[in-house]
């Protein structure tokens, strides 16, 4: 199911199968740690990033010089691996954020950021009004923001 969600939403140029591998790897790993409650939300959006990643991945050495500067190789990797932490960091954070939502919120901002279905679909999977759903996206938007903010006041020792 994972690999055709993925074939249905990215180019060919993605190695959709190194992705799924990745992502299940990335599962365990959450799994082993106890910080898991949604495992099937959390595979499809690890393996959507990972996929966005490798895109980006793409365009960037596309960008890169063909003529080799001394140093700058350096300089580029360093810059790279920066940013793949951070962003990595980033969703992690965002994982855990979503994670601490209470259960139908956290089943109603899966299914809208994540999978990207509408409020009206999400509304007649869960037998629940698209004002519901619409209240339940605003909460999980605001604690999410909240969760993160609070994380970076203590990550920057404020």
């Amino acid at each position: 199911m994972l690999r055709a969600w993925l074939h249905s939403r990215f180019p060919a140029g993605v190695e959709i199968d190194d992705v799924v591998q990745e992502a299940f790897l990335r599962v365990i790993r959450a799994h082993e740690r106890g910080q898991l409650d949604s495992p099937k939300a959390f595979l499809f959006a690890t393996a959507r990033n990972l996929a966005l990643d490798r895109i980006r991945h793409g365009q960037v050495a596309r960008t890169t010089p063909l003529v080799e500067n001394e140093g700058w190789d350096v300089l580029y990797d360093a810059d790279d691996v920066t940013e793949t932490v951070a962003r990595n960091q980033e969703l992690e954070l965002l994982t855990e954020a979503i994670q601490s939502l209470p259960d139908r919120c956290r089943q109603v901002f899966t299914l809208r950021k994540v999978y990207g279905m509408s409020q009206a679909d999400i509304a007649a999977k869960l037998g629940i009004s698209e004002h519901t759903v619409s209240a339940q996206l605003t909460i999980g938007v605001q604690k999410c923001t909240q969760f993160m903010a609070k994380y970076r006041r203590e990550g920057s020792g404020a």
